[in-house]
């Protein structure tokens, strides 16, 4: 599995108006990657993935999905929001 685990911060939830998701992913996962999982898994379109490696050495991906899904959905399916 390449997505870790979803984070839910002050941050990340105010940017679930902007339909990006923030998830800890695998180090030595790309974007394509990413975007791949996040598709398949959700059944959703991914317009764009940025990444970032945090200071205590993992990789965050900042996932923003077309305006025809929401974020804030995929987070309470799982039970995170």
């Amino acid at each position: 599995m390449i997505i870790k685990s979803f984070l839910v911060t002050e941050k990340s939830t105010a940017q679930l108006t902007s339909n990006i998701l923030h998830a800890i992913v695998d180090i030595g996962a790309s974007k394509q990657d990413i975007k791949e999982e996040m598709e398949k898994r959700f059944g959703v379109e991914v317009v764009k993935v940025r990444v970032s490696i945090t200071p205590q050495g993992e990789k965050k991906a900042y996932i923003k999905l077309s305006d025809e899904y929401s974020a804030e959905e995929i987070l309470s399916s799982l039970g995170v929001y």
